[in-house]
């Protein structure tokens, strides 16, 4: 038996108190303030 799922999603860092950031010379920042989460898992029964 085996099921598998996939997972996606967003947050923003900022809602977990993640504020720091570093400035690039470019003048872009280093880490967005959106974190993209994506999984894929399988379970199998052995």
């Amino acid at each position: 038996m085996k099921a598998g799922f996939t997972l996606s999603g967003k947050i923003n860092r900022k809602d977990f108190g993640l504020n720091w950031n570093a400035a690039l010379e470019t003048g872009g920042v280093l880490v967005s303030d959106e974190v993209r989460i994506n999984c894929e898992v399988q379970f199998s029964k052995a």
